[in-house]
């Protein structure tokens, strides 16, 4: 046994969450020994739950106060200052779009760390229990295989050759010999151990991590799916300006904020939970074999080094004694009893053969009930389960805690996105529907194509509004002068679209390039070409040019 072999220390974090409070649910201080049969313990892990949930709460409230005073702000009525404030709130939008996706994607990422890496941890430890759970089921199968053998098989072959030798009263008195070293046998066998409980324990735990471990890892698999899923369609309705995708990403964003605050309280729980276990796990494990198997047991497994003896080494020492003294009697049996009792040849070659198999099933006994095999499974499970176990549930409580935060703008920032998507489409219902710089007289003009027969660029339509009233009327070019033919056809480009409709002679300017909401829409060379009218345009128009 070497003396240089690596024992189990626990990491600083062990002791950092094993120093956490820890307080039953009436606020009375409990001890952090890991007790969980204990109910006053129980509700100590219960009180971390309860503590996250307070915390949950705290967020809800904060975020329905922010969106009342939302809701309570009034619209500022000077122009100016509502521009400005309309270009503040898209950039504060967009910057914390920008900022709960990042620290949404950060935490995503360090979600998808932490539930593999706590999934290594319990992996690690389920076979660590497998493995250990094979090593005492070699054990209890080889005891119960040599003892059985030595009560039925030994004993019918010399049964027999208490028969065949009953005239030769040496012989029989060897035989008698042979059966007191089985029996020692079979007494130094039964003295081992009953390691079958301990056996069915070790599996049934080993399955219940393992499935509990299952959908644990499928949950927390979901949930950072969803959490990427919402980010992604919330910055989309961002961008398209969609007020029922962003309506629908509030109220997932609010089921999401309220999981991760839930999944921090259980992660939280568990992580103190298993600090707890892993600061004195030998302690906990001899709480749970306790009258099953002896303390000096445990500890040679536990710690396995050579100040400890092996409890093991005189009932196996004993043992292969009395398998060398049989197979000295049997060897002597073989050379001078078969001359003369041809017919107990057959007995003493299967009394040899059961000596055989028994020395063969000591040897892997021997090396089955080492402490080197079993501590090394129980270094394995320690450290899967207080290393990257326990390492992993602290990074999921941090993406708990990031994922929170990430929501928790985001729902600051929807309620601000959706007031700002409504007021730019009650800017485009107030235009004048008539004003043909309006993109929604465009869009509808587009659509209703085919049903116009002169899509006009200005308005000259009558009161009655019929087909016939959209025809412009024929006007001579000589009851216009040149110049305002030229300076309408240079104003629509030469489109022959315009070329015939007479907008300086016919009375029916287009709105002034001054007033509001038009002055913003024109061209600054339709602007220009407004200013260079003559005198006499100036006179015909009156002051609908003036500024």
């Amino acid at each position: 046994m070497s003396s240089s072999r690596v024992d189990y220390i626990a990491p600083w974090w062990i002791y950092w969450l094993h120093s956490f409070p820890h307080v039953n649910l009436r606020l009375q201080p409990v001890d952090n020994s890991f007790e969980p049969e204990d109910g006053d313990y129980q509700q100590s892990l219960l009180f971390l739950g309860c503590v996250a949930a307070t915390a949950l709460g705290v967020n809800l409230l904060c975020l329905a106060v922010y969106l009342s005073c939302l809701c309570c702000r009034r619209k500022d009525d000077d122009d100016g200052a509502e521009a400005d404030g309309k270009k503040n709130t898209s950039r504060c939008v967009t910057w914390a779009a920008v900022s709960a996706g990042l620290v949404t994607c950060v935490a995503v990422g360090v979600g998808f760390y932490g539930n593999s890496e706590t999934n290594d941890g319990v992996y690690q430890l389920t076979y660590s229990l497998y493995n250990a759970n094979n090593t005492l089921s070699g054990v209890d199968s080889l005891v119960s295989t040599t003892m059985g053998n030595m009560k039925s098989g030994l004993h019918q072959h010399l049964a027999r050759l208490d028969e065949i030798f009953a005239t030769r009263g040496d012989y029989v008195q060897t035989l008698q010999f042979m059966q007191k070293m089985a029996n020692n046998v079979i007494e130094q066998l039964v003295g081992l151990p009953d390691w079958a409980k301990a056996d069915m324990d070790l599996a049934s735990v080993a399955k219940m991590a393992a499935d509990m471990e299952y959908y644990r890892w499928l949950a927390y698999l979901l949930l950072l799916i969803l959490d990427l899923i919402i980010c992604l369609l919330a910055c989309l309705g961002l961008a398209k300006r969609s007020r029922w995708l962003l309506t629908t990403m509030m109220l997932c964003g609010v089921l999401t904020l309220i999981l991760s605050w839930a999944s921090l309280g259980a992660q939280l729980a568990a992580a103190v939970g298993t600090s707890d276990f892993c600061v004195a796990p030998d302690k906990f494990i001899l709480s749970q074999i306790k009258g099953v198997i002896g303390t000096d047991i445990v500890h040679y497994y536990v710690y396995c080094n050579q100040t400890l003896s092996n409890p093991y080494q005189q009932p196996l020492t004993l043992f292969q004694r009395s398998l060398t003294t049989m197979q000295i009697q049997i060897q002597s049996l073989l050379l001078f009893a078969v001359p003369l009792f041809p017919t107990a040849e057959r007995d003493l070659v299967g009394i040899q053969h059961v000596l055989n198999s028994s020395e063969a099933s000591l040897h892997q006994l021997t090396a089955l009930l080492d402490c080197r095999g079993l501590n090394k499974d129980y270094l394995d499970a320690m450290v899967g389960v207080c290393y990257d176990g326990v390492e992993g549930v602290l990074y999921l409580c941090l993406f708990s805690v990031l994922a929170a935060c990430a929501f928790t703008i985001m729902l600051c920032a929807i309620p601000k996105a959706w007031r700002q998507i409504a007021s730019s489409e009650q800017d485009y219902d107030d235009m004048d529907e008539e004003d043909p710089f309006n993109p929604r007289r465009n869009r509808m003009g587009s659509q209703n194509q085919n049903h116009s027969t002169l899509p006009s660029f200005c308005s000259y339509s009558s009161s009655m509004g019929s087909h016939d009233s959209l025809q412009p009327p024929v006007v001579p070019l000589s009851g216009a002068p040149l110049g305002d033919y030229m300076n309408q056809t240079a104003l629509f480009g030469g489109n022959p679209r315009f070329e015939n409709v007479p907008l300086i002679g016919r009375g029916s300017p287009p709105p002034s390039i001054y007033s509001q909401p038009y002055r913003n829409r024109y061209s600054p060379s339709m602007r220009a070409t407004y200013l260079s009218m003559t005198e006499e345009q100036r006179r015909h128009f009156g002051n609908d040019f003036q500024a």
